[in-house]
Formats: C-alpha cells, structure tokens, sequence
C-alpha cells in the first residue's frame, strides 16, 4: 500500500513538472508575437537593385537600410549616416557612418561596403545614374567615413541618396553588392530591422522575417522612413493569398492582420466590422502608368506612341479599377497634382479619348498591323483592369492588341526582356508608383532617356537627358520649374510612358495592430500586436 502510494505521488510529481513545463512553453510561445500580412503581390524576387517592384522593395526595407531617408514631412534625414559635410565650392561631400551599424552576421558595416552599394545600384537606377555621372571620384576615407569628388556641383545629392521608392538605395555588404548589377542577388543579407529567414521562404505561399535582436534603432521618434525603426512583433509572416475575396475574408477572421491594398470595391466590407480599421500610408496616393517598349514596333515610332496618347481617357481607366472617385484623381500632368511642378503643357488635348486624332497618327506612322503584346497581371487587384480598358482604346484607333494574361511577378520577369515580342517579349505593360517617384524629371524614373542604360522600355532621346542634365544641376527652385515644364513638352513629342492619373489606397487592418506610420509606402517597423 506504501509503496503504491509512493507511486502515485511519483505519477504525481511527475504530472506537475510536466504540466509546469507545457505552461512554460505555452507562456513562452505567447511571447513570440507573430504579426501576419497580404501584401499586393507575392514576393519572388529579393533583389530590389536588379528590379524596381514595389513588393521587393518592401522587402528591401524589411532587411536593409538606408544611408539617408524621406521622413513624413518629405524631408531627407540621415539614417546610416551620422555626420556629413560639404565644401564651400560644394564639389567635396564626406559622409561618417554612425556607429553599431552590422550585417546580419555580425561584421560591421564600412565605407567600403556602401561605395560598393551605391556603385552597385547606380547602375540601375535613373537617379543614381545622373549622380554618379556628376562624380569623378568615390573615395574611402577610413572604415566609417567615404567621400564624393564631384566633377562640377549637382543639386540632388542628398534627394538621390534617400530616395524612398524603387530603385531604393539599400546598403549590402561588399562581397554581395560587388555582384553584377543585371545578376539577381541570392544572399539576403542586410544590417536592416528585421532579418529574412530564407529556408522559410515559399514562393506562392509565404515569406517570413525576424526581429533583428542586433540592430541598433536611432535614437529618435519614427517618421516616414526616417528616424528610429523600433520593431515590436518577433516575426513577420507575408502570407500570399492570390484571390482577394479570400484575403478580405481571412482578415475579417483574424486570420491575418493586415492586408496592404484591398480592391477598392470591397473596402465598404471593413466599415461594418468595428474590428477592422482603415489607413492611408501614402496620402498623395500612387500614380498609374502605360509603359512602352520602344525597342520593337510599333513603338520605335513616336507617332505611335502618340496616338495612344490621345486615344486613352484617364477617368475610363480609373473607373475600370478603382471605380470609386473618392480615391482617384484625373490629372494631366506626369507630376502629380497638388506638386510644386504640376503642369498640363503639352498634354492638354490628350488623354480625352479623341479617336479620330489617334487615327489620323496610326496612318501618318504607316503602321503595318503588327500586333501589340499588352501584359495583363490578373493577380494583382490595383492593375488588372487596366488593360481590357486601354485595349478597346487602342482597338479603336486601328491598332491590333495582342492581351496576354499573366501573375505580375512574370510581368516584372517579362519586361526586362529585350526580345522581340513573338519571341517572349513585350509592347505595353502597366505599373503604379508612389507620388513621391515622380515629383520632379530626375526621379520619373520612366522619363530616363539613356537608350541601353535607361529602365525597361528603353527610351533613347538626347533632348529628355539634356533637360533632365539641366534640371539636375540647377539650384534656383523657380528656374527648375521652368525645366520641368519643358521636360513635360518634349515628353508630349516624345512619349516615354503614358501617366493615367492618381489613387489613393488604403491599407485594412485589425485593430489590434497599432503604430503604422504614414511613410509614402508600407513599413513594418514602429508596429505592436496585442
């Protein structure tokens, strides 16, 4: 009898330990907050120097950091950097990294390593192409400290330096930014807030990061992209949910958090559940874009490219997919409406679906009926409608269109294809942008007129560059707007891209998230989970 109560205190004993340890874990488990997200599109490309899609350059800002950033204002602040100066002739700018910047690996970040980064990214990005042609020499000063000798003064140093939207400038260490520019990266490793768990990443399923318990915040409030990324969630998940209903019911369930852009038709749905909450990141909203491939016909013909011009009508566009005007805005000029260099000169007897123009150019242009290869991404709810609206305009002024129906990360693989379009290429796609892209003719990364060195489309046209040159070395605001406008006109002769007006978007999400930052785009960082 003794001996089989001692067992039972032993069953006993052992039941408590058990039980103490299942608490443990549990209470352990609760602790590790997971923060759950639908991002607009799904993440299969992790090098945002070799594209310019939104959805690796939000993963950029997850694992990287910047050496300056935009805060909410608009302003450039240093971010990487702690001190910098330039000279009285304003031909030398030195820059001091501050300190407890590391890779996630634990080596810290030099000077090297960011001349290199910045090498690396200039050779795509618009804006880092004019910089650099303005600098004869990057030089390492110490491990912390490098320096720009510049060939003459350039006004868009610091602009350049801390853009906030593709191609952004992200730091990398040396050995990983000295890879080729047109080579996709494979090792995700930044000095950034969170850090890419890469053996979980699952194209089509979901993408996750992790706090980066090393990372050292600046020691100042969040602003925009400025200031101190303090991360609150101990892990991220970018669950990808192609159907939009089901991301809009997956939220309403809580299972997710937060999805990034909800159709627009199915926003009323958030406003009957007081568990839900709306948020704009970008109040001057995204723009839209028609862009050309101007390597192949029919669009090596300027005349072409104008007829769309005057064929295509912006409010049927943004009725066709966002359909709610409260979110959009017709705007003629390529900068957005409400911007210091707002202008309709050039443009205004386009955009207002004049067929009988559109025509008359087709057959000055002799077009020869080659069909036209428009890419559709039918998984990507801000764009997909697009397309059907802008191929019966374009059928309407005699051009045969070729639509071609796709997911928008093989639209972001297709376009940087130079081959002709029945061998795999392309004539038309169609892309959005935040408003903070295209304030001025430098950062419109699309009105890049270098031929082989500009971005996809390839535009070639002396005139544009010379004008984008002059805007970029001028320093009176008032002579500046003056080059844009004339930027705008030549843009109307020689059309790199069609704009199609402005949206905002708003971001759903639970209320049990709070901290998101008005930032032009979506961060993670600065957000809690209850």
């Amino acid at each position: 009898m003794t001996s089989g109560i001692k067992l039972l205190r032993s069953f006993a004993t052992l039941a408590m330990v058990v039980t103490a340890i299942v608490l443990q874990s549990t209470r352990h488990a609760a602790a590790e907050t997971t923060m759950r997200v639908a991002l607009h599109s799904d993440l299969k490309i992790i090098d945002p120097v070799w594209t310019s899609a939104l959805i690796t350059t939000h993963h950029g800002f997850m694992i990287y950091d910047q050496l300056f950033a935009l805060d909410q204002k608009l302003e450039i602040k240093p971010q990487m950097v702690d001190t910098w100066q330039v000279s009285e002739d304003k031909l030398t700018w030195t820059f001091k990294l501050r300190d407890g910047l590391a890779w996630h690996d634990g080596a810290p970040v030099t000077a090297e390593d960011c001349v290199a980064s910045i090498k690396r990214w200039a050779i795509k990005d618009g804006m880092g192409q004019k910089l650099t042609s303005f600098i004869r020499e990057m030089k390492i000063i110490d491990a912390k400290s490098f320096q720009f000798a510049m060939k003459e003064p350039y006004g868009l140093v610091l602009d350049t330096l801390g853009k906030a939207t593709s191609n952004v400038l992200f730091m990398m260490p040396k050995r990983v930014a000295d890879g080729d520019a047109n080579t996709q990266l494979s090792e995700p490793i930044g000095s950034g807030p969170y850090i890419m768990k890469r053996d979980e990443w699952k194209p089509g399923e979901k993408t996750v990061y992790l706090k980066n318990p090393k990372y050292v915040p600046r020691n100042e409030p969040p602003s925009g992209f400025a200031g101190g990324k303090v991360v609150n969630v101990d892990r991220v998940e970018w669950v990808w949910i192609a159907d939009t209903q089901s991301q809009v019911n997956a939220l309403l369930s809580g299972e997710i958090d937060l999805i990034e852009a909800p159709p627009h038709d199915l926003v009323p749905l958030f406003k009957k559940d007081a568990k839900v909450a709306l948020f704009v990141a970008a109040p001057l909203g995204r723009q839209y874009a028609l862009r050309f491939n101007m390597l192949h016909k029919p669009f090596d013909n300027a005349k072409i490219r104008q007829a769309v011009a005057y064929a295509l009508n912006q409010k049927d566009l943004l009725d066709g997919v966002i359909g709610n005007p409260e979110y959009y805005v017709v705007c003629k000029s390529a900068y957005p409406c409400g911007s210091p260099n707002e202008t309709t000169k050039g443009w205004e007897d386009k955009l207002e679906s004049n067929y009988t123009r559109g025509k008359q150019l087709v057959a000055e242009a002799g077009y020869d009926g080659t069909p036209i290869v428009m890419m559709q991404s039918t998984d990507n709810a801000a764009l997909s409608n697009l397309a059907p609206v802008a191929k019966a305009a374009l059928e309407k002024i005699g051009l045969k269109v070729d639509l071609q129906a796709i997911d928008w990360q093989s639209v972001v693989t297709r376009r940087a294809k130079r081959d002709t379009p029945d061998k795999g290429g392309w004539n038309i796609f169609f892309t959005s942008w935040g408003s903070i892209d295209v304030m001025d003719p430098v950062s419109t990364n699309f009105f890049n007129a270098s031929c082989d060195k500009a971005t996809f489309g390839w535009p070639c046209d002396e005139q544009l560059e010379k004008l984008r040159d002059s805007y970029a070395r001028e320093t009176d605001m008032s002579k500046r707007k003056a080059i844009a406008e004339a930027v705008h006109v030549r843009y109307s002769e020689y059309p790199t891209h069609v704009h199609l007006g402005q949206y905002l978007q708003p971001t759903a999400y639970r209320n049990s998230l709070s901290g998101l930052l008005v930032a032009s785009n979506l961060v993670l960082w600065n957000v809690s989970k209850k």
